[in-house]
């Protein structure tokens, strides 16, 4: 019974461990037109997204007025043109608040109908896969570096203490 509380207690600090050392990927919302306008009339919406990096996992945050505008996700062609007449996806939920996923590396198109679209309503993002992480400076013995320091860098020291603690109080439990 005792031994069976040591192993669970740590499974679970090696679990913990194990969670500290995942990285963590964030994924960006972003207000379309920025917090202080949305998705409205009189905003340059090409000009907005220039410069912003759309990766796999991001969310565009649609806010709009429910009573006259929507969000349509389009083809190439209907987006040059402004046709909303077969939308890929109708966004739209009521609320004037539309929240869309961007769960696919590809071009999406986006439109307000009601013709809005002609007045500038209308946004084109490209999504892509997201940049992989720094490669660490190769360790060098010349360079000063040291273990100690490549084990900070790499943040492994807390999830190894608590590793190694758990050990330990399940040896000194059992013995």
């Amino acid at each position: 019974m005792e031994g069976s509380k040591v192993m669970k207690m740590a499974m679970a600090a090696l679990g913990l461990a194990l969670v500290l050392m995942a990285q963590q990927a964030d994924a960006t919302r972003f207000i379309v037109g920025g917090g202080g306008v949305g998705w409205t009339t009189n905003v340059n919406y090409t000009v907005w997204a220039k410069g912003k990096h759309f990766y796999n996992g991001d969310w565009l945050f649609f806010v709009y007025d429910r009573n006259q505008m929507n969000v349509l996700e389009v083809n190439k062609t209907d987006y040059e043109s402004c046709n909303a007449d077969h939308p890929l996806h109708n966004w739209t939920t009521g609320a004037g608040r539309d929240v869309v996923p961007l769960n696919v590396t590809r071009h999406y198109y986006f439109i307000s109908g009601k013709g809005f679209c002609y007045g500038g309503m209308k946004l084109a993002v490209r999504v892509e896969n997201p940049p992989p992480p720094p490669k660490s400076a190769p360790m060098n013995e010349k360079s000063g570096s040291s273990l100690s320091t490549f084990v900070y860098r790499g943040q492994l020291v807390l999830p190894a203490a608590f590793a190694i603690a758990a050990v330990w109080d399940a040896f000194v439990r059992i013995w």
